[in-house]
């Protein structure tokens, strides 16, 4: 009966849709107004119309072209470490047979943690003198290292960020397999199906849906890094040189206070995942949807 009512429908739906709009929605297109006019500062007025020019400043901008670089190399490699380790994870977990909710606890750990409090963690590891990895080296007869140096300072932000969503992705692709019938790994079973075989024609064929649901997140994800990264980028670096757009947009929008350049970096982080998540979807998806329409 309450589904014959549209009116109960719109009582629920019309605050979720209010607070989409306030907090959303407005923003968005008031950030593409902005990225058209001359704001110089944080509650600046709008009065100069430029239209497109930020968008050709963009275009030539080779600290936007090295955001986008870097962003595109976390968005490799968190679709191929986050997702892979999780995979793998995954696969090894269920094949344990006691323990898998304390295995599933230590894996999970990482990401309840504040990204904050990771950065500064990872600080101590890499600190030259006094940090884990240099007193491991130490300890091998190894001179030590600047981990955060220009040709390291890159790796040593993504070393963290891989570590603390590979147990989130774990968690997703496990309760994938778990909740694959355990009917068809018997009926593999028994037709010799087990160890690589039942991974390669079992497991990974029923968890297509489920890793491009964690490939989109990934795509997305990368995206957005700013915490991680702002926490742990050497401040002695080359203007730029480790910055991803996130930070970049940051930079920008709050300590240059150049608000006009910055909405548009923001909206064009808005494109590029719509877009790239959009690709995503369809290379897990189509598939799936062209096997559905041959049935």
């Amino acid at each position: 009966m309450m589904y014959k009512k549209n009116s109960h429908l719109i009582w629920l739906l019309g605050p979720a849709l209010i607070v989409m709009v306030v907090f959303l929605y407005y923003p968005f297109v008031m950030n593409i107004i902005n990225s058209l006019y001359d704001v110089n500062g944080l509650g600046a007025s709008r009065e100069i119309f430029i239209g497109f020019e930020n968008y050709r400043k963009l275009a030539a901008d080779k600290e936007m072209f090295t955001s986008v670089k870097n962003t595109g190399i976390m968005m490799v490699c968190t679709v191929v470490f986050q997702v892979g380790i999780g995979l793998a994870l995954a696969v090894c977990v269920d094949a344990v047979r006691r323990g898998k909710e304390f295995f599933k606890t230590v894996f999970f750990f990482p990401i309840v943690i504040s990204a904050t409090a990771i950065g500064l963690l990872f600080n101590l590891f890499y600190a030259y003198y006094g940090g884990m990895f240099n007193q491991i080296l130490t300890a091998l007869n190894k001179a030590p290292i600047n981990w955060k140096s220009d040709s390291l300072a890159l790796l040593m932000i993504i070393l963290p960020i891989v570590w603390s969503y590979a147990g989130f992705y774990f968690v997703l692709i496990f309760t994938g397999i778990s909740n694959i019938p355990s009917d068809i790994f018997e009926s593999a079973l028994l037709d010799g199906a087990v160890g690589w075989k039942k991974f390669r024609y079992i497991t990974f064929p029923l968890l297509k849906g489920v890793i491009g649901t964690c490939v989109t997140l990934a795509v997305t994800g990368s995206l957005k890094v700013f915490d991680l990264a702002w926490v742990i980028a050497p401040r002695g670096a080359p203007k730029g040189s480790t910055h991803f757009m996130g930070t970049y947009m940051y930079e920008t929008t709050f300590i240059e206070e150049n608000i006009d350049y910055g909405a548009s970096i923001a909206l064009i982080i808005v494109i590029i995942g719509v877009v790239v998540s959009q690709i995503a979807n369809r290379l897990f998806r189509d598939k799936e949807m062209k096997n559905g329409n041959s049935r």
